[in-house]
């Protein structure tokens, strides 16, 4: 493990306190699904939730947009909800945005894309749930 690396999943207790305009990207409509159910918790934490997913109108109550570029105010919290193998894109497009944080949920690992955003100086979490690592401290 890099000098870099050795920052992924440091500070999390912050990084929670921190962020709260988080974008939730690869959202679902779907209430049963770990997004919808672990945006609706950032939500009820007092956060400030964009759904990202070109596929839906709205999730939450709340619009959904296409893409992070999309959204009309400043993201700090990028929290992906994708398959590892479209992460990097993702990464690349919050960098653009000026996000401060990429959180890559539970079974989401993409070293790279998280070497890419450390590089670009953003906070980074990987393979963790945001609900449990909230539950975990709070």
């Amino acid at each position: 493990m890099n000098e870099v690396e050795k920052k992924i999943n440091t500070n999390i207790p912050e990084i929670l306190k921190k962020y709260t305009k988080i974008a939730v990207v690869g959202i679902s409509d779907k209430p049963e699904r770990d997004s919808y159910r672990i945006a609706k918790f950032m939500l009820l934490q007092g956060n400030t939730i964009y759904p990202v997913n070109p596929n839906c109108q709205e999730v939450l109550d709340l619009k959904c947009y296409s893409s992070l570029s999309e959204i009309p105010q400043p993201v700090e919290l990028v929290d992906i909800f994708r398959k590892s193998e479209f992460v990097m894109p993702i990464v690349e497009e919050a960098i653009r945005i000026g996000a401060r944080a990429i959180w890559m949920q539970y079974g989401v690992i993409d070293p790279a894309a998280a070497r890419k955003a450390l590089q670009a100086g953003l906070e980074v979490v990987m393979d963790r749930c945001w609900k449990q690592e909230y539950q975990n401290y709070f």
